[in-house]
């Protein structure tokens, strides 16, 4: 049978549905004490939900979005300062250099082909020590490897094994990819405490196996 042609760009998140692009990320910005100077840059942000939020607890004076699909931006046209529209991989990007204090990257960086490259283009927009908040599905999670087991490697609308995916990341590979790009790594931790059962096996196997029981890697780190 002939292969689905492959969508890019924009054009490969038309059918998803507008809470896709929505969803504030409370727990990047509660992590930031108020303050009306802080510049914030998020990549991939949606609908503005997240600068919005921002906003109205005063964590910033002055928040940017770079977003590909054109019906959410305009939503963030409303929320927030300033937003781009395009491919945060091919565009040119208009800032000055040591601009911005926050870096935010929710659940988008596993959508680029080569998030390396854009993490060292964006280092130069970043103040000395600014700091940068990231999240991503971990692909080490039990459910995929049960998937393996039964040869399988299913995609699915949204979610860990999302077909807009280009790479896939596991905790220690996800932080890797900071340090490769000229970021220190401050912290790596699950965005969800795993349930009872899952940190009972996990101090058994001498934590050997974390891995396993991580569904999202958050990772906050800071411009070198």
């Amino acid at each position: 049978m002939p292969q689905p042609a492959v969508r890019t760009g924009a054009d490969a998140y038309s059918d998803k549905s507008s809470s896709y692009f929505t969803g504030e990320r409370r727990d990047f910005i509660d992590r930031l004490s108020p303050s009306d100077d802080r510049e914030i840059l998020e990549i991939g942000c949606g609908d503005g939900a997240t600068g919005a939020y921002a906003k109205l607890t005063g964590r910033c004076g002055r928040y940017v979005g770079l977003e590909l699909s054109p019906d959410a931006a305009e939503l963030a046209r409303g929320r927030l300062d300033q937003v781009f529209v395009g491919d945060v991989e091919a565009m040119k990007f208009p800032f000055e250099i040591a601009a911005f204090d926050v870096l935010i990257a929710s659940e988008v960086l596993e959508h680029l082909v080569d998030p390396w490259s854009t993490l060292r283009r964006l280092r130069r927009y970043m103040k000395p020590g600014a700091r940068v908040f990231a999240s991503s599905p971990n692909v080490a999670h039990r459910s995929t490897l049960v998937m393996l087991l039964n040869g399988r490697w299913d995609l699915t609308d949204d979610g860990r094994m999302d077909r807009t995916h280009l790479r896939w990341f596991t905790p220690s590979s996800f932080a890797d990819m900071f340090r490769q790009s000229g970021y220190e790594v401050v912290s790596l931790e699950p965005l969800r405490r795993p349930g009872p059962l899952a940190r009972a096996i996990d101090v058994i196997t001498g934590r050997r196996f974390s891995h396993l029981f991580i569904s999202q890697i958050v990772v906050e780190a800071r411009a070198i």
